[in-house]
């Protein structure tokens, strides 16, 4: 019908990462943890508030970061969201670790606070967090279950970067949390990653673990002569060059973040209307959540078929797209033990419907894309 695309994603580039790529290569440095690196890592320790920040390949090399600092063992269980991408699992699955899946709730498809507590065993090992779509989960809630059990927390905030609960920014209230900075996301390095480290007493194995099990930040700083293998550890971190185009973005992220809020906010405008809840329902936000506008969803109602919605809205240049699988009825994950129902994760996994958002998209793009929605929601159905 139109030859002109509205793709789902487009990566934003500032226009400078080219010259921090320059620099980089000019100071003849390209493996990891040089001078960008340091400077990315200064960023966000700055902004978090945390004790130690490491930037890694991948938001998955921090979660299997976790797991390592965690010193998850076979048997150990780990509750965690039915309503995630897969790393949040293999993580801990790579160790031994059982994931616990528990459902989401409907209203921010965040993990249901309420359900965890009823799912601890003295296996429990930790609760590990997603953030959806940046969307705070309820922390003081479940911060209180893993005191009183003596768990730990991990946040899987991968797409959480520049968004808060209350005013402490997501990955900075567990006792770790975990970032991305893929191609998909907000602020982006092509593939990349950081670990926070909020409690001080991983801080020192986080940096052994980053350095392949080595004490090699102790060797760089001359408190030891030569350095030696002491830990598990692996190769976690990123190129330099990798880091040279991510300080670009850290350094301009709140300019990127009001961009897509302002997009995220035009789109609450346009689907809004109290009429348009017999067709779907929209994104809610918690009054403890100040998001960072990573994804803007509908979750259509019973009687639509998401699948043709998506196929009619191509035919317009549209492209939208679902999300996750359940990982509790996945071939993987349904070896493990499912104890919960999975009411909500089922009927969210089928019924939502992902709407392009990224830095640039204008208003005539989302009222296009907001007028071809509703318009084929009421012919086709």
């Amino acid at each position: 019908m139109t030859n002109l695309q509205i793709p789902f994603n487009k990566p934003f580039l500032i226009g400078a990462e080219i010259e921090n790529i320059s620099k980089c290569l000019g100071l003849g440095s390209l493996s990891g943890n040089g001078e960008f690196t340091k400077s990315c890592e200064v960023w966000l320790k700055d902004f978090m508030g945390s004790h130690e920040v490491l930037i890694t390949n991948s938001c998955t090399a921090s979660l299997e970061m976790s797991s390592l600092l965690l010193n998850v063992e076979p048997g150990d269980e780990i509750i965690m969201p039915s309503y995630t991408f897969v790393s949040t699992a293999n993580a801990f699955v790579l160790h031994g670790g059982i994931p616990i899946f528990i459902d989401i709730k409907e209203s921010t498809l965040n993990i249901d606070e309420d359900k965890i507590e009823q799912f601890i065993t003295n296996r429990t090992k930790a609760i590990v967090v997603v953030h959806y779509a940046g969307q705070a989960c309820n922390m003081e809630k479940i911060l209180h279950i893993a005191n009183k059990y003596n768990i730990s927390v991990v946040e899987d905030s991968a797409q959480g970067l520049l968004s808060f609960y209350n005013d402490k920014p997501l990955g900075s209230i567990g006792d770790i949390g975990c970032i991305s900075f893929h191609d998909t996301k907000n602020i982006i390095c092509g593939e990349g990653g950081a670990l926070i480290i909020n409690n001080q007493k991983y801080a020192n194995l986080a940096r052994v673990i980053h350095e392949k099990g080595t004490n090699r930040d102790h060797f760089l700083k001359k408190l030891v002569s030569k350095y030696s293998w002491i830990e598990k550890g692996s190769s976690f971190m990123p190129a330099e060059i990798v880091s040279a185009f991510l300080y670009t973005q850290l350094t301009n992220s709140f300019e990127i973040t009001q961009k897509r809020v302002n997009a995220f906010n035009y789109y609450l405008t346009l689907l809004g209307n109290e009429s348009y809840k017999k067709y779907f329902s929209i994104p809610e936000v918690p009054p403890f959540s100040k998001h960072n506008a990573h994804i803007f969803y509908v979750i259509l109602n019973d009687y639509f078929d998401r699948d043709l919605i998506i196929n009619e809205l191509k035919k317009f240049g549209i492209y939208t797209t679902s999300h996750y699988e359940p990982l509790h009825s996945s071939p993987f994950g349904s070896k493990f033990r499912n104890p919960d129902q999975y009411v909500v994760t089922d009927k969210v996994s089928k019924k939502i419907l992902r709407l392009p958002i990224w830095n640039g998209i204008t208003k005539e793009l989302q009222e296009r894309v907001a007028t071809s929605l509703l318009q084929v929601i009421t012919t086709k159905f």
